[in-house]
């Protein structure tokens, strides 16, 4: 069996905090050796951060021990003054499904800080959860008034609205996520899609075809240029 190789967990798990990638498995999963085998405690500061994210990992992976855990030292170095701690109690009420206390662990921390802007992302995941999706859309777009640079929120408040069939909201919602990373065929590919179910062929078309420019064996926006082709083409006899 290979040797573990702390210092290569620290910077995969550095990586990860760098790119806001989640990799909730692997986070949790190396995190939990470290903390299992007492090398967090030769970390010093950098441990904090450490911390913070194991336990969001661990959440999301249902493993309430290791989230406590990373809780209680986090609770023993901040205290519950911390609205960065305060935010992790919320995010442990959600994955307990006590809804109503991690809402109001969030009313508290923005009545604090307004522009807290990770306690109004968990107020508008608690809203999804709820199935309010009419609040969600509210919500996101309030928020991206502040924070019109966050993409991520750009690509839910698009999801929102195909899963409402407003395929012409979730359009301009595309329209920003271009801007915002005109090199994401990720985001071409989903433009190209909601063009597509709104019959603007030609415009899906141009998307389809940068998708390909991007990232040139994707064979599901291939499959999509091949039904854009034929519904334009039928479209034209037609007429």
């Amino acid at each position: 069996m290979p040797r573990f190789d702390y210092a290569e967990a620290l910077e995969e798990l550095k990586l990860y905090r760098l790119t806001n990638e989640r990799q909730s498995e692997k986070v949790a999963g190396l995190g939990a050796r470290l903390i299992r085998d007492n090398y967090s405690s030769k970390l010093g500061d950098e441990v904090w951060p450490l911390y913070e994210q194991i336990c969001i990992a661990a959440l999301d992976v249902d493993d309430q021990a290791l989230a406590n855990r990373c809780i209680e030292h986090l609770q023993k170095r901040f205290g519950e003054s911390s609205l960065r701690f305060r935010r992790l109690l919320g995010m442990r009420h959600e994955a307990a499904g006590r809804l109503d206390e991690a809402q109001q662990i969030y009313d508290s921390i923005l009545q604090e800080d307004e522009t807290n802007m990770l306690a109004s992302k968990r107020q508008i995941a608690l809203l999804k959860a709820r199935n309010k999706d009419q609040e969600v859309v509210d919500a996101l777009t309030k928020y991206l008034d502040t924070y019109y640079d966050d993409f991520e929120a750009w690509l839910e408040l698009c999801e929102v609205y195909v899963n409402q069939y407003m395929y012409e909201q979730a359009a301009f919602c595309c329209e920003e996520l271009v801007l915002l990373q005109p090199t994401n065929h990720i985001v071409y590919l989903k433009y190209a899609e909601i063009l597509y179910t709104l019959q603007h062929y030609s415009l899906a078309l141009k998307h389809y075809c940068k998708v390909l420019e991007l990232c040139t064996d994707h064979v599901r926006a291939l499959y999509g240029l091949h039904l854009v082709r034929k519904n334009h083409y039928m479209n034209k006899k037609k007429s």
